[in-house]
């Protein structure tokens, strides 16, 4: 009995540590950021503001413009228009991440998601990516939301996350996040972290 008591009074600890002022900061500005009305899946749109454009082709989802555009506000780099053009972009930012450009810029890997959930809690640019294995189709990507989750929720969903994609949420796990990418929930994910000064 006592033994019981014990693991779910672990299961109920939160995971990743708290959410420090610069993390809440950091989740006022997802909060914030439009993403619930903006950067629609199944509209062409401006990948900076998130508004439909005139663009030719309208793409299924722009969680890759979000992630770029909410990166570039905070005076971040992350690959983005017109470097990759929006098509397929979710992919190439993953692989981009990966290189010795990106560790230049800021950026480096984060080991798991309980290490992402952390560095975002503290207020850290945090982002989960999956690339597609098929390079026809695209991959994933979002921002690690500052959240106090417990060990039991970290364990079954993932961290928070903030998103455009199939379906925006401005509040959401990476289980959901990333139901629509058969191979990324939950090994396929990486984690990646800017501690850089600033953009170049």
């Amino acid at each position: 009995f006592a033994l019981h008591l014990n693991a779910s009074a672990a299961s109920n600890e939160t995971c990743c540590g708290p959410v420090s002022a610069k993390g809440a900061q950091l989740a006022e500005q997802l909060q914030s950021s439009g993403v619930d009305r903006l950067w629609l899946a199944g509209k062409h749109v401006d990948w900076e503001s998130g508004e439909p454009d005139q663009g030719d082709k309208p793409a299924k989802s722009h969680c890759s413009a979000f992630a770029a555009a909410f990166a570039k506000k905070l005076d971040v780099y992350l690959l983005r228009p017109p470097q990759h053009s929006q098509v397929l972009l979710a992919s190439a930012q993953v692989l981009w991440l990966q290189t010795e450009a990106a560790r230049a810029t800021g950026w480096r890997p984060v080991a798991d998601g309980r290490s992402a959930q952390t560095l975002a809690n503290q207020g850290q640019l945090v982002v989960a990516g999956f690339q597609s294995p098929d390079p026809r189709k695209p991959g994933h990507i979002a921002i690690v939301r500052p959240a106090e989750l417990s060990e039991q929720s970290l364990q079954d969903d993932g961290p928070r996350l903030t998103q455009a994609g199939q379906k925006n949420y401005l509040s959401t796990n990476a289980r959901i996040a990333f139901r629509y990418h058969p191979g990324a929930w939950p090994d396929g994910i990486r984690y990646f972290v800017f501690d850089g000064k600033s953009a170049p």
